[in-house]
This record gives C-alpha cells, sequence and structure tokens, in this order.
C-alpha cells in the first residue's frame, strides 16, 4: 500500500521503517529539515535500538522516503497516518497547533477518486477524530468550492503502544492493535495494511527477531472515541502501578519491609502482573505526564474529579523531591558539595530527556548550591543541547565522574552501570554515600563494599 506519514518523530519514523520493511511504500512528511537530510541519509534523527541499520536500508531500497510537501504525499497515499506532536498546554490540555496543520495540509491534496483513511496515530484529546474530519472537510471545502457526497475518506484511530528503546519489537510484535472508526470499509483498510503483523507471517528482520512462541496479533476493533480512550486509558492504568509501587516504598521504609521483594511478591499474582512495579524515582518521559494531564482536562471539562489520576501525579511529583531529600540527609548542607550523577534519559535504551526525573533532581540540586558531575551513555549531547542553562560537568565515563564527589545518585537503570564494580565506585568518591534512585544496586553487597546506601523502599 501507500502510506504517507505525518511527523518524522518517534512514533512516525520507526512506524515508517516498519511499514516499509514490510513492503509497502512508505512517504514521510517532515518540517526540519535537518531531519529531512538525516533521513535521505539513511541516519536517524533519533536514538533507537535497531533503527540504525533498518532504516538505511528501507531508504537504500526506496521503500521509505522523505518531504516537506504534504499535500503531495497525500494524492499517492492510501492510507495517512497523522503522527505529529500534541505537547501539552498550561492548562493541561493538549496543543492540537501541529495535528490541524497536517489536517488541513490533508484537506489540500486529498481526492474524492478512491477511499482513503486517514489515521490518528499519535496520542490525541477524546474526540479528536472529529476535529480532524472538520479540518480536513474545510480545506478541501476552500480549495474545490464544494463536497462530494460520496463516502470517501475516513478518520480513524490507531494508537500506538511503543516503548522507547524497543519501539521496532512493539510495532513488529504487539500485545494488540486497536482499530478504531465508525465506518467497516476503514477498518478493513487498515486490516490489509497491518495483515503481516497481524498474522505474523514476515520474515523478521535482523535487527529484531521474533520471540519465540508469538502467534497472531489480537485485533481490538471499536469506534474511534473508544480507541482513543483506550490509549488514555492504557498509560493511565501504567503511570498509577508506579506511583502504587512507590506509596507501598514510602510504608515499606516505615516498617522494614524491602519493596522489592513486596513488589516481586505481588507481582506473581496473575490479576496484578510484574511490570511496572519498580520503586524509583518515579515516571518520565513524553507520554505518561503529557496524557495524565489531557485525561484529567477532559474530565474536568465533563465535571468529574479523577481523584486516583491526582493522586498518581501527585506522588510520582514527590518520588523526585524524596532524592533530593536523600541527598540532603547524606551530605546535610549541600552547598559547594559535589554530588555525581548516573543517567540523564528518563529511562534505559533511549537518549529522551522528556520529562527525566534526573534533570528536576539535577535542577533543584544546582539551586541548592550542588556542584554536579554527570555521565549517561547517550543521552550526555542532548542534555547539553537542550539544557544549556544546566552547570554540569559531563564525564567521559561512569568512573570518571565519581573523583572527589560526596554522593552518587542512580537516576537511570543502564545495565552498565550495575556490572561496574562496587569496590570501584567506594575507591573513587570523596564519601561513600550512594543514593540509588532506581534500586539498581544490590544493597547488601553495597553496604559490604563500604557504600553508605540509600535506596527507594529498602
Amino acid at each position: 500500500m501507500q502510506v504517507a506519514i505525518f511527523g518524522a518523530g518517534y512514533v512516525g519514523l520507526v512506524t515508517g521503517a516498519v511499514l516499509a520493511e514490510l513492503g509497502h511504500q512508505v512517504t514521510l512528511v517532515e518540517v526540519d529539515a535537518d531531519k529531512r537530510e538525516a533521513i535521505r541519509a539513511g541516519k536517524p534523527p533519533i536514538y533507537e535500538a535497531g533503527l540504525d541499520t533498518l532504516l538505511p536500508r528501507v531508504v537504500g531500497q526506496g521503500r521509505l522516503t522523505v518531504t516537506e510537501d504534504g499535500p503531495e504525499a497525500v494524492r499517492q497515499a492510501d492510507v495517512i497516518f497523522i503522527a505529529v506532536g500534541t505537547p501539552p498546554l498550561p492548562s493541561g490540555d493538549a496543543d492540537l497547533t501541529y495535528v490541524r496543520a497536517a489536517s488541513q495540509a490533508i484537506g489540500a491534496g486529498i481526492d474524492s477518486r478512491r477511499r482513503r483513511v486517514v489515521v490518528n496515530k499519535a496520542t490525541v484529546p477524546i474526540g479528536s477524530a472529529n476535529l480532524v474530519e472538520v479540518w480536513i472537510t474545510d480545506s478541501y471545502r476552500e480549495r474545490e468550492g464544494t463536497m462530494p457526497e460520496s463516502d470517501w475518506f475516513a478518520v480513524a484511530s490507531n494508537p500506538e503502544f511503543l516503548r522507547e528503546g524497543t519501539a521496532i519489537y512493539d510495532t513488529l510484535y504487539p500485545d494488540r492493535l486497536v482499530l478504531g472508526a465508525d465506518v467497516p470499509w476503514a477498518v478493513e483498510m487498515l486490516r490489509h495494511l497491518y495483515a503481516p503483523i497481524i498474522a505474523q507471517d514476515f520474515s523478521p528482520p535482523p535487527e529484531c527477531p521474533r520471540p519465540r512462541g508469538q502467534g497472531p496479533v489480537p485485533v481490538v476493533e471499536s469506534d474511534r472515541i473508544s480507541a482513543e480512550m483506550i490509549k488514555y486509558a492504557a498509560n493511565a492504568f501504567l503511570a498509577t502501578k508506579i506511583s502504587f509501587a512507590n506509596e507501598m516504598a514510602a510504608i515499606c521504609e516505615r516498617v522494614g519491609a524491602d519493596v522489592v521483594q513486596v513488589m516481586a511478591g505481588i507481582g506473581l499474582d496473575s490479576r496484578i502482573g510484574p511490570r511496572f512495579l519498580n520503586a524509583g524515582a518515579g515516571w518520565g518521559g513524553s507520554c505518561f505526564g503529557k496524557d495524565l494531564a489531557a485525561l484529567m482536562y477532559t474530565a474536568h471539562e465533563y465535571g468529574y474529579a479523577p481523584k486516583i489520576l491526582a493522586a498518581t501525579v501527585e506522588v510520582n511529583r514527590d518520588q523526585r523531591r524524596l532524592i533530593v531529600q536523600r541527598v540532603q540527609e547524606a551530605l546535610k548542607t549541600i552547598k559547594g558539595r559535589r554530588v555525581a550523577v548516573w543517567g540523564l534519559s528518563f529511562k534505559p535504551g533511549t537518549d529522551d530527556l522528556r520529562d527525566a526525573p534526573a534533570i528536576t533532581v539535577i535542577r533543584e540540586l544546582l539551586r541548592l548550591g550542588a556542584r554536579v558531575a554527570a555521565y549517561d551513555p547517550i543521552a550526555m549531547d542532548n542534555c547539553a543541547r537542550q539544557h544549556p542553562e544546566l552547570e554540569v560537568q559531563y564525564g567521559p565515563d561512569a568512573l570518571a565522574v565519581l573523583e572527589g564527589a560526596e554522593a552518587l545518585v542512580i537516576m537511570t537503570e543502564w545495565e552498565h552501570f550495575r556490572d561496574i564494580p562496587l569496590e570501584a565506585i567506594r575507591a573513587r568518591l570523596a564519601q561513600p554515600h550512594v543514593i540509588d534512585g532506581r534500586n539498581l544496586l544490590d544493597p547488601d553487597q553495597a553496604r559490604a563494599a563500604g557504600l553508605h546506601y540509600r535506596g527507594i523502599g529498602r
């Protein structure tokens, strides 16, 4: 099929590269000239495992191209994805400026000679499919003067459930596909687009082998409002699980329990499951905070106060304060003290710093007068570029930033950090304080190595 995708960020670029790998002809529509140049050269403008080899292959084979001309890309397309950013407004609502611009470009290029499906892939407020339909129709009418009466385009919701760091895997082997449309033919077109993934009959790319036991992918068909709600409800529940684990961690510390053991024990219950129960510095990234804010905004629009969601956000905010408080408890006076920070990205496997807990903690440590040295395997360049206001000393490796530091704060659970000998950590720290914001290290081993270890809920 001919596919156009507006937006070449995490969602658009990975979705496009995977669909091209499966044999579709994909055109990315991207307004950023630097991104377009990088993609044409086969160089991912973002860090995502496997994309550095997948992207140049599909570009080199001519199955993925990039343009700034949205209307032209639309003229050739059977399926058109909107995967642009929807940043939060101060009110908590999502900013649909880029969605509207994409919709207007679609209306400027679409014609009624054949049926097309326009797909909201980005996470958008409930009811946005209706808005997209209106914006496309208005743009088309402005161009043509009239609207055809035939059922010639449909707006659908096909929310993404990609995790940064495993986005290619999640696209090829998803837990489910959600196809939300109000006309049956739109669902059938999307089923055709995703047929290789649904049936799992494609040849796996070398970057991402098929997991053992992988069978056909379940498909959830719904109306488009319900599909939009599925995305918000999923992220809200996952964020709530993490905040729940952190609330249990606070109680564990007070009664003398170990939250890691507690979460392992409850996670074996099939009704609960083990994932997203890691206590620590809290969640971050581009999705959870933004999506909870948008869902809460929508709830308030309809006169409902979502108490559990509000508590989820509050507990998460408190976890970042807790890390700084732990540093204060260890060092007493922070002014002039050197603090080392391991990890900048909001999670391992990505260089994404959006709403990263590490940035919040570093900013507060600097405000309190600390001198901060930081190391991250891949996110330091991003941090220096995106946050030039932060007076942070970046080190060449994890041990280098420990020299002379009076406390180590672990903010991202990179496996590399787990493998560093505890004795080497102790030897380089001026004072042996370790605040483990991700419960990465073994407390008993850390203390045996002479470290004053403090985790979360342990």
